[in-house]
Formats: structure tokens, C-alpha cells, sequence
């Protein structure tokens, strides 16, 4: 089974979970940008 195989296999069974860590990280870097925004609005 090659790399790109195995990766897909992944991919097919970790979806929703998958999904939660897409969500996790973008709600991550809207607080990260709201933070470093924070000082100016003060």
C-alpha cells in the first residue's frame, strides 16, 4: 500500500473528526487575530 494510499484511507475514516480539527483551528486563529488586534482598539 503506498503513502498516498494510506493517506486517503485516513482521510475517508477520520472525517468528522477531521472536520472538528479544521473548526478547532480556524476558531484558533480568529482568537489569535482578535488578541493581537486587541491593543488598538484601546
Amino acid at each position: 500500500m503506498t503513502t498516498l494510499n494510506q493517506i486517503k484511507t485516513i482521510a475517508v475514516r477520520s472525517q468528522q473528526t477531521l472536520l472538528h480539527d479544521a473548526l478547532g483551528a480556524a476558531a484558533l486563529m480568529v482568537m489569535l487575530v482578535v488578541g493581537l488586534h486587541l491593543p488598538s482598539f484601546v
